[in-house]
């Protein structure tokens, strides 16, 4: 029997874990264009803001008005000549691209858009690298601002990044949270536009914020759960060094965040209602409901999330969501297998100990039913609404088999 955590020092190959498939859009009608405009257009309101690099310094290190969160777009870092060359621009007063915050309701400010250049502001002037790779300012290299000569602390000390603070008015009070959330989504992806996007995921972390989205980041670094999937453990006694670990970062799950995707799968999954249409919209809609979530609530589904996970790891052990060797004699840990499991579990009307006790007898059901045509189910080759119903009811009947 192969364990999942023999895989870790090389990377686990999980197959059918982007499943944000999107579905057809929609045929093309006429429209009155004016009245379209009329009735679908909302005002984006903005104001431009300059602010000195201390003050950028200690909005970040404070955290109360300005949300810089790690977490909030992507987990992908800029590396210390990045964040070098961008403190070389602002000695030079070579123009940087401004910062997009949003403000919330609670009157505070989140970053859409320059929280790479944030980071490497508040990191350099609080002395946790040195400048490298410069190509203009080379005597620089090598000199952190703490031992910087007076005139070029002076230089940065006055040096400004521009921010443009987006507000949104709606005209209706009824849908407001909807338009929130829907311009939300549309600004950063305009604002990704230029660069690398976000990924699905890394959208849906950014535009839904709250207790739930939160417990999903959580659950990604339970061990038992990090372990299965090959992503290196979270040993780390400071939660802000969870990004700096390099083996982590060069984890393809965790730099795409679909470790965090995966969790969602489960509680989009868990809801038979929701199961219809694309995966896409089944994972948007879990995370768009998530927000009306209270902490109780949430705590509660974190709880049932592992509990499950623990169940299937005493059914399965070291195989659990593994398929089949390859032909090249891989294991490899399937998503689609991973998420029927759990929602099985979670449906089955046996009592989580009968399952455990029948364990064997669980284990060779699936050996079994893995050997069969019906093994295209549980690979993720296939991730419409039907599909996932058909692999949740044949991950139904081997447990109460």
């Amino acid at each position: 029997m192969t364990s999942a955590t023999d895989f870790n020092e090389a990377q686990i190959e999980v197959v059918g874990v982007s499943g944000d498939e999107v579905e057809a859009p929609p045929k093309a009608t006429k429209v009155d264009p004016e009245k379209f405009f009329s009735e679908n257009a909302f005002r984006v309101i903005y104001q431009t803001n300059n602010f000195l690099l201390p003050q950028l310094k200690s909005l970040v290190e404070d955290g109360d008005i300005l949300n810089i969160r790690p977490e909030y777009q992507r987990r992908l870092r800029w590396s210390n000549p990045q964040k070098s060359r961008l403190i070389e621009s602002l000695l030079l007063n070579v123009p940087v691209p401004p910062i997009f915050l949003y403000e919330t309701q609670e009157a505070r400010y989140e970053v859409m858009d320059g929280q790479q250049r944030l980071n490497a502001i508040k990191e350099f002037l609080a002395g946790s690298f040195a400048l490298s790779g410069l190509t203009v300012l080379t005597p620089l290299n090598g000199i952190r601002y703490s031992k910087a000569p007076p005139k070029i602390k002076r230089a940065l000390d006055r040096a400004s990044l521009s921010a443009i603070v987006l507000l949104l008015e709606s005209d209706t009070e009824a849908d407001a949270l909807k338009r929130k959330t829907d311009v939300r989504r549309f600004i950063f992806d305009r604002l990704n536009s230029g660069g690398k996007q976000l990924n699905a995921q890394e959208l849906r972390n950014a535009i839904y914020p709250g207790h739930f989205n939160r417990a999903v980041v959580e659950l990604a670094r339970n061990k038992k759960f990090t372990d299965i999937f090959g992503i290196p453990e979270y040993t780390e006694a400071d939660p802000s060094e969870y990004y700096e670990n390099p083996k982590r970062q060069a984890n393809t799950l965790y730099a795409s965040m679909a470790d965090c995707q995966l969790i969602v799968r489960y509680f989009a999954l868990r809801d038979e209602k929701n199961i219809r249409g694309s995966m896409k919209s089944m994972l948007d809609r879990a995370m768009e409901n998530g927000m009306a979530y209270g902490e109780e609530e949430v705590e509660a589904l974190k709880r049932e999330f592992l509990n499950n996970l623990e169940v299937a790891t005493d059914i399965f052990g070291g195989d659990v969501f593994l398929l089949p060797p390859d032909e090249k004699g891989r294991r490899r840990v399937s998503a689609a297998l991973y998420d029927s499991t759990l929602i099985a579990i979670n449906d089955t009307k046996i009592s989580k100990d009968i399952l455990k006790k029948n364990a064997k007898k669980i284990s060779k059901k699936l050996q079994d039913t893995m050997a069969t045509p019906k093994l295209h189910l549980l690979t993720g080759q296939e991730n419409t609404a039907q599909a996932v119903r058909d692999r949740i009811d044949l991950m139904s009947k081997v447990l109460e088999g």
